[in-house]
């Protein structure tokens, strides 16, 4: 489908979703925040649902400011893929060992290392700017400085809710190591704080939601904010490559006669801010629960933990500034997932993949989400789909 246009105070709002399906709160967000004085642009994409301030899946355009809220909690969370030179016939029928090295090598739910991963130790681990991600800390929000050495330890590990660590096979029978999650608990630390800043600047008293608040350019609280969102940002980056060169190693060690090679990975924030230029003017692009689809860039549509997710590649469509949907996005909260199922709804629904079947993650059934089909279905203005993945292990905190 193309996008439906919905008015809006400043901007009109452009959905790649039908408005009828979209829950009346979220509606509400989106209207809100298209009376923000410095907004220049609002796309909503299909996976789009309630959120803290800003709707989740949800990509505001702004001019000479930035809403921390558009933004989220988990600074730089996102996705990471990639393909491997296994097969569907080199995987063994009982894939609970694996899961459990997986596990024992990332440390999932509030787990952390014992102490901080050296990545000098992983083979082909070539990210730059290590050392100096480290060294620009002291430069960050002192109030989160008590947090360096928590942070130091949670670098590389999982977290909870909804990430994961996922052994997949494409329709070739090809299998793919995939990840999801963010900037941890640091990350958290930085947008609370500076969320509660926001909300208490003289600009931000009348508008329509304070959640909402907004720092303006070329203000000390802007300069602050930016310069701790990019640190998140790239803690959040260097937090995936580190979970991702742990799950090689397992891999590499568990099927050893094979010499497992690896294609170059896919990476993309979900949830975080850009500097990109539309219309002849230079905006701050804040996208909660969406992804970067420019022309030919690779990007992942995760679904739920017994669907499939999505490799795409980004047709670069300007109307919805050069963005698609994270993933296929929570039709219902936490709460109502975990009164309306059971842990015997779990086992249906994630039969064939192995995984947690819990009551610790029943909040994560895929009846809770919306259909991963249809939500690429909306978006194929936005991308093109390159493999579909279906999970085989899933590995939950």
């Amino acid at each position: 489908m193309s996008y439906v246009e919905v008015p809006g105070e400043q901007v009109p709002i452009r959905m790649w979703t039908d408005p009828a399906g979209v829950e009346d709160v979220a509606l509400q967000q989106l209207r809100n925040t298209a009376t923000l004085p410095w907004i220049k642009g609002l796309a909503v994409m299909p996976d789009v649902h309630y959120g803290k301030g800003a709707t989740v899946g949800s990509v505001i355009a702004m001019r000479g400011a930035v809403c921390p809220a558009a933004v989220g909690v988990d600074i730089g969370c996102g996705m990471s893929a990639v393909k491997t030179s296994l097969t569907a016939n080199d995987l063994p029928g009982d894939l609970s060992g694996l899961r459990s090295r997986i596990e024992g090598a990332i440390p999932v739910g509030r787990g952390m290392h014992d102490e901080m991963v050296d990545p000098g130790r992983f083979e082909g681990f070539a990210e730059k700017g290590w050392d100096d991600l480290w060294a620009r800390f002291d430069g960050i929000a002192e109030a989160v400085k008590f947090r360096q050495e928590r942070a130091a330890k949670q670098m590389g590990t999982l977290g909870s809710g909804n990430h994961f660590v996922e052994v997949c096979l494409d329709s070739t029978g090809s299998v793919w190591l995939m990840l999801h999650s963010g900037s941890r608990n640091i990350g958290n630390v930085l947008a609370e704080h500076h969320i509660g800043v926001a909300r208490g600047l003289p600009h931000n008293q009348d508008l329509i939601d304070r959640d909402l608040a907004v720092f303006v350019a070329e203000t000390p609280e802007m300069a602050a904010y930016r310069n701790d969102l990019f640190w998140a940002q790239e803690y959040a980056k260097y937090n995936r490559s580190v979970m991702m060169a742990l799950l090689k190693d397992v891999v590499r060690k568990e099927f050893k006669k094979a010499k497992v090679t690896f294609e170059r990975e896919i990476s993309c924030h979900h949830n975080y801010v850009a500097e990109e230029r539309y219309d002849g003017m230079d905006l701050l692009v804040t996208r909660k629960g969406a992804i970067r689809a420019g022309s030919g860039e690779y990007g992942i549509i995760p679904g739920s933990m017994g669907t499939g997710s999505y490799i795409v590649k980004g047709l670069g469509n300007e109307k919805s500034f050069n963005s698609a949907s994270h993933g296929a996005g929570r039709r219902m909260s936490r709460n109502a997932a975990k009164r309306r199922f059971s842990t015997r709804d779990l086992e249906e629904q994630t039969r064939g993949v192995e995984c947690r079947k819990d009551s610790g993650v029943v909040d994560e059934i895929p009846a809770a989400y919306k259909p991963i089909e249809q939500v690429i279905d909306q978006q194929r203005d936005l991308v093109e789909v390159v493999a579909k993945l279906k999970q085989v292990i899933c590995v939950k905190g």
